[in-house]
């Protein structure tokens, strides 16, 4: 089943706004981060780890999420850092 919650989710099941790429590893190594989630963490501290600054995951089934994420003060999914 799908979460209608974009992004990385806590153990209560709540978004995670924001992380860094060792909270993203721990959340891999404590069973936060299940499923599909984990190959997302996966490339986004890869990414991270190349030199990109920042990394978001977002819904892409969401109309308008990357204009949300851009333009709103809470975001629309998970900043990893």
């Amino acid at each position: 089943m799908l979460s209608d919650i974009p992004g990385v989710l806590d153990k209560n099941g709540e978004l995670i706004r924001e992380m860094s790429v060792d909270d993203a590893r721990e959340a891999i190594a404590n069973g936060t981060a299940t499923g599909g989630m984990i190959p997302k963490l996966q490339t986004c501290i890869a990414a991270l780890e190349a030199g990109v600054e920042a990394a978001v995951i977002l819904d892409g089934r969401q109309n308008h999420v990357l204009l949300m994420e851009l333009f709103t003060e809470h975001g629309a999914g998970t900043l990893i850092h």
